[in-house]
């Protein structure tokens, strides 16, 4: 399909290890949205924003371009999986009351996209992106993650995480954005889990493959330091940003 695939050879454990986002959120879109007939989620990966949305709306339709992520994805009655690209979106124009991205419209090209959207999007329907960063733990550990992150993986991020670390200030969006309440992602996570999200990270793979080896053993080592027992759960916090608005 002509994308460039960071993920589909770890679909399993991107599916096991990627954190959950907040009821509040899907609450607060279903409220902002013209009917709940039809949402539709691009680039859905293993489906975790899909299924929350089943909650909310009778329909969601949730495509991604990697056929590998969608057999990894939760299910739902009332989810329809379909295997495309977020540029080329197979539904009818006027559709739809929701479109949603999550942590996903930096891969995008976003013109295409916001075209797309914008011809499947019914009057008054809801464009909706969110994405989170660096996580957080405490300042010991936190030192020791923005280290792996800006030290050792520095040379292996795609130029698209930019979008992340800008908040998305440089990506295109159609429409006034909407204001909103302040979103927040946590999880109350051991050693392993966080070793496991780590492992998804797509420069942590690429960093694999240019170097021959896995940084994440000594990496792992430097964070029990802090940690102390392994299996003790840390809570963990990600900063949740939002940017939506309707089709006029």
């Amino acid at each position: 399909m002509g994308f460039r695939d960071y993920f589909s050879g770890h679909a399993r454990d991107y599916a096991s290890y990627r954190p959950g986002y907040p009821d509040a959120l899907f609450s607060w879109l279903a409220a902002n949205s013209p009917e709940h007939n039809l949402a539709l989620d691009c680039a859905t990966g293993n489906g975790q924003a899909a299924v929350a949305l089943a909650g909310h709306f009778r329909q969601v339709i949730a495509t991604d371009a990697s056929a590998r992520q969608l057999a990894a994805a939760s299910t739902s009655p009332a989810v329809t999986y379909i295997c495309a690209t977020a540029e080329h979106l197979p539904l009818a124009d006027t559709s739809v009351d929701l479109v949603s991205v999550a942590q996903g419209a930096h891969w995008f090209d976003m013109p295409a996209f916001n075209q797309e959207a914008g011809r499947v999007l019914r009057r008054g329907g809801l464009l909706a992106l969110w994405w989170y960063g660096l996580f957080t733990i405490n300042p010991d550990i936190d030192a020791v993650i923005q280290d792996y992150y800006r030290g050792t993986l520095e040379p292996c991020w795609p130029v698209e995480r930019d979008h992340i670390d800008t908040n998305y200030q440089a990506l295109p969006f159609p429409y006034a954005p909407l204001d909103h309440p302040a979103f927040r992602m946590s999880a109350d996570w051991d050693l392993d889990q966080v070793m496991g999200y780590l492992a998804t990270w797509s420069a942590t793979r690429l960093y694999i493959k240019e170097y021959g080896n896995d940084p994440l053993p000594a990496l792992r080592s430097r964070l029990q330091t802090h940690w102390g027992d392994p299996t003790t759960r840390q809570t963990i916090h990600w900063p949740l940003q939002l940017r939506a608005g309707t089709k006029p």
